[in-house]
């Protein structure tokens, strides 16, 4: 099994929570990019790339793959990509039920940051669910792009909840390192 993996979605796929539930279930490090990207107040860290090259430095990694000013570092590194390429429905229930469970309960994020007000979905283009839902194909290329990799990044495609719970149930339950 890859110790250098990467898990790749759209916005509400649940990336976060597969890569964690991968490092936990493989013994291996897990770094949030969000938590490296997000400053105060919303603003991005100036450390960020940085903060990315250290963590893909190691040995070992489980790491979401966003943010397009890192994507080609990431890759590089990695061994495998684990693809949520689950339906539209399904990212855009999601994100919305997320959204809304830590607006309602001022869930802290990264760095001290909040969900903002629902209502901001109105007037901020740039909200997470307005994201989700602009960005929902924007994966479309990715096994063109691993299949690029010098050498190739193997990539596992899941198409649903089901089969994401197949995949993780089959591998290894003892560390790899």
């Amino acid at each position: 099994m890859p110790c250098r993996i990467l898990v790749a979605g759209v916005s509400g796929s649940g990336k976060t929570t597969l890569a964690r539930r991968l490092a936990a279930r493989l013994d291996l490090p897990h770094t949030e990019i969000d938590a490296l990207f997000h400053g105060p107040d919303w603003t991005p860290r100036a450390t960020f790339v940085e903060d990315v090259r250290a963590a893909v430095g190691q040995e070992a990694f489980v790491m979401e793959w966003q943010y397009r000013a890192v994507r080609p570092l990431l890759l590089d590194e990695a061994e495998l990509v684990v693809w949520l390429d689950l339906p539209t429905l399904t990212t855009m229930r999601q994100v919305v039920t997320r959204t809304v469970r830590r607006a309602r309960h001022k869930e802290v994020l990264w760095n001290g940051n909040v969900e903002p007000s629902l209502w901001t979905i109105f007037t901020d283009r740039d909200h997470i669910v307005r994201w989700a839902w602009s960005t929902r194909r924007s994966l479309r290329d990715l096994p063109v792009v691993a299949a690029r990799q010098d050498p190739p990044v193997a990539l596992v495609r899941l198409r649903s909840r089901r089969q994401v719970e197949t995949w993780v149930r089959r591998l290894p339950w003892r560390p790899i390192r």
